[in-house]
């Protein structure tokens, strides 16, 4: 239930991130794909 909170605020921190620092951009994608298909799969929670 928390990560329904959780998703619209690390959207708007990475968006922040990337208009400071574009080259984070393939990072913060990649982290937000792995923690996604983790919580989508059941492992993380």
């Amino acid at each position: 239930m928390m990560y329904i909170y959780m998703q619209p605020l690390v959207a708007l921190i990475a968006g922040i991130l990337i208009l400071m620092m574009p080259r984070l951009l393939n990072y913060i994608v990649a982290i937000y794909l792995i923690i996604n298909g983790l919580i989508g799969l059941g492992i993380a929670r």
